[in-house]
């Protein structure tokens, strides 16, 4: 909610595919410049099969790394990393931009679980989202592990995760939601695949929401368990299929949308926070 809409507004409407991410071993922020430059020639040296490159050559790969001091949770989160490559433009002219090809960034929002019990030497970053091409980001997940000797994991989103992200999503309260809930649904143990996708109206699933949460404010899993169960009830007596039967994939909503990848799309600046937090403890908990 601290977060500055205009610094952050490139994160939003964009598919993020999500990592976790061990602490970082002796990682400096007054270093940044000299980072870029090492994953620069690390990236270059990646590229042409391993010959050596000088660091600090200009190179077709421009890589920034800075950080968003805004995009934390509490004093004890590390500010988020934005990591970003882009290409140099050829042309001579001053006002010629260059093209973005990738986006990668660390960020803990209320990471505490993790934080305090790490020695000071360590840097908790523990959520990674990346936007853009898998090869640039195993060349860029590659130089981080070998540099502060961490190690990643593609960060999936269970179905009972899922269940419990659409039941916050649908019960927030947005200035206009215009976009429907949607929830698809992957039938198992057929010879071809079959996906079933479910819409209700988004004032429809906070109402339904509004009456099953006893204390606004808190969530547990039974409420969580009777929001669904409803869900699937309204759906079985219209077309006589068990949802309950199939596995959830993917939930969209006006907040944002997740699916059981690993992949999210946060749509609104209010809730990002909130979305952060949340997939912080997703990561938190697949290292711990």
């Amino acid at each position: 909610e601290n977060a500055d809409p205009q610094k952050t507004a490139f994160l939003l409407r964009k598919a993020w595919t999500l990592y976790s991410v061990t602490p970082l071993y002796r990682f400096r922020r007054g270093r940044l410049r000299d980072y870029a430059r090492l994953l620069s020639a690390f990236i270059a040296a990646e590229k042409q099969k391993g010959l050596a490159v000088e660091v600090g050559v200009e190179l077709d790969i421009k890589v920034a790394l800075s950080s968003l001091a805004d995009l934390r949770g509490s004093e004890r989160d590390q500010a988020a990393l934005l990591v970003q490559l882009s290409s140099r433009s050829r042309a001579p002219s001053r006002n010629s931009e260059d093209k973005l090809l990738w986006s990668g960034w660390f960020c803990s929002v209320y990471g505490d679980d993790l934080s305090k019990d790490v020695p000071e030497d360590f840097t908790c970053l523990p959520l990674f989202l990346t936007h853009g091409p898998e090869s640039y980001t195993s060349i860029v997940g590659s130089w981080f592990q070998k540099s502060f000797d961490c190690c990643f994991r593609r960060l999936a989103i269970s179905p009972l995760n899922l269940s419990w992200m659409v039941a916050m999503w649908a019960g927030c309260k947005l200035d206009r939601a215009t976009s429907a809930v949607e929830l698809v649904f992957s039938v198992p143990r057929l010879s071809q695949p079959l996906d079933i996708s479910y819409a209700i109206h988004p004032e429809d699933a906070k109402a339904l929401w509004d009456t099953v949460q006893k204390t606004p404010g808190e969530i547990t899993q039974e409420e969580v368990d009777v929001f669904m169960d409803c869900l699937y009830a309204h759906f079985h007596r219209h077309f006589k299929i068990h949802l309950s039967a199939a596995k959830l994939v993917k939930v969209s909503t006006a907040v944002a949308s997740a699916h059981c990848d690993g992949i999210v799309k946060i749509l609104h600046s209010q809730y990002l926070s909130g979305v952060l937090r949340l997939l912080t403890e997703l990561a938190i908990s697949q290292i711990q």
